[in-house]
């Protein structure tokens, strides 16, 4: 419950800081500051990397794809914003191209462990790039982990485990992509997934004759854009 209530003040600190910024926004327009018109910074791409990347740097353990995302909306958002600067976007790009070319690479064995196999870790740390696969997580002492899928998906079974004391937090990351989690029906889960023009759903079916275990929890929270995932039980 402590898990949840935090994730709630969180979204309502971000709420919070949206209004704030537009705000400021609109008075520095009124004020004659600088030209400021809705359409042309937040309804374009470079603020929709922004705050998906800052969403990303700032409440995932991905900082360095979040800082990616995050660095390449601002520095496109700058002439928007401020039409007297001038930024050389040929020396810019290749940069950009070289960091994320280095964030794959720097990321590609674990990209290649998306076949099918069996991990006994007590956390899962997934990431599924351009393409997917499925795992068999068997650990009886799960304690959680981080599952991303960026065009591309994952099936994460977890029929054969046994949940950690306490409240146990997969944070998952699906843009363009998705993932399904499989795990025993007497799991007490709990899906609390920010999505954007996506979704994740709990599929579990209730079975009357099983007793679920509330002294163990399973927290899925995090983020979903133009993506999906979904929890099933067996």
């Amino acid at each position: 419950m402590e898990e949840l209530k935090k994730q709630t003040t969180d979204r309502r600190v971000w709420l919070g800081a949206i209004l704030i910024l537009l705000g400021g926004l609109f008075l520095l327009n009124s004020l004659d500051i600088f030209d400021f018109r809705f359409s042309r910074i937040f309804i374009s791409w470079p603020f929709f990397f922004f705050v998906i990347g800052s969403y990303i740097l700032i409440q995932t353990e991905k900082k360095v794809l979040g800082g990616i995302l995050a660095g390449l909306g601002g520095l496109f958002l700058l002439p928007r914003i401020f039409p007297q600067i001038s930024i050389n976007f040929s020396i810019v790009i290749p940069i950009l191209l070289i960091a994320i070319g280095l964030y794959i690479i720097l990321h590609r064995r674990k990209s290649l462990e998306f076949i099918k196999g069996e991990v006994k870790e007590d956390s899962v740390d997934d990431i599924s790039i351009f393409g997917g696969g499925d795992k068999i997580i068997t650990s009886k002492n799960f304690k959680g982990g981080n599952i991303t899928a960026i065009f591309g998906g994952s099936e994460i079974n977890m029929t054969q485990c046994q949940l950690a004391e306490g409240v146990n937090t997969i944070d998952v990351l699906a843009m363009f992509g998705g993932t399904t989690i499989i795990v025993p029906k007497n799991w007490n889960v709990v899906v609390s997934v920010t999505s954007i023009l996506g979704g994740f759903s709990n599929k579990g079916i209730k079975d009357p004759t099983v007793e679920i275990d509330t002294s163990r929890s399973l927290v899925i929270k995090g983020l979903v854009i133009f993506g999906g995932g979904e929890v099933k039980n067996f």
